[in-house]
């Protein structure tokens, strides 16, 4: 470990007792990454994130299930719902107060959390991940279509947004005769396609 390493972790140490400034605001962002156009990080992706030219400082972190992740001298930073952008600056502005001028990369290795659930009426219901947009029908389609029971216009998306979940209906009739075709959304990571 060099010699600012040693010297960081010791501040890590006076901040764990509470000796050292506020807490960042970044801590208080609000889900926006998908307002803003960016991938937005997922509980359960798999980060890489690194300093250059500080070895110790090359870590592959995976974002927990609070939406949170552990680097050194960072302590925990929330990454659920940010760009890869948003992570990036907060990384190197913690790392600042030990390294100086951090030229800090971040890069999304495993995008794990990025799935939707396709359950029902379906030739191969389960867990589908998904890359940048995926519709309804998409994703019934990755479900290799409807068995021969399925209710076709009583299909639902169920999302969940912090504790409340909504129910989103979908009929697949207009869709297939070309109407009503606003209703083909596009789906969000967790989002779960129902097909009684």
């Amino acid at each position: 470990m060099s010699n600012g390493l040693r010297a960081a972790a010791l501040g890590m140490i006076v901040a764990g007792l509470g000796l050292a400034g506020p807490v960042s605001a970044a801590d208080n962002v609000q889900p926006a990454a998908a307002d803003a156009g960016g991938y937005a990080v997922n509980p359960g992706d798999i980060l890489e994130i690194s300093v250059w030219k500080e070895e110790d400082l090359l870590k592959q972190v995976v974002v927990r299930p609070d939406g949170y992740f552990s680097f050194p001298l960072t302590g925990d930073i929330r990454a659920e719902g940010r760009t890869i952008e948003d992570v990036r600056r907060d990384v190197a502005s913690r790392v600042s107060r030990f390294v100086p001028d951090p030229v800090v990369s971040v890069a999304v290795l495993e995008p794990r959390g990025s799935k939707v659930y396709v359950i029902g009426q379906v030739n191969r219901p389960g867990e589908y991940p998904i890359n940048r947009f995926v519709d309804v029908v998409q994703a019934i389609s990755m479900a290799s279509g409807f068995t021969p029971f399925a209710q076709l216009d009583s299909i639902k998306i169920l999302r969940r947004e912090g504790a409340t979940q909504t129910a989103i209906p979908f009929a697949y009739g207009d869709i297939a005769a070309g109407k009503r075709l606003q209703q083909n959304i596009v789906l969000v990571p967790g989002d779960t396609v129902l097909v009684p």
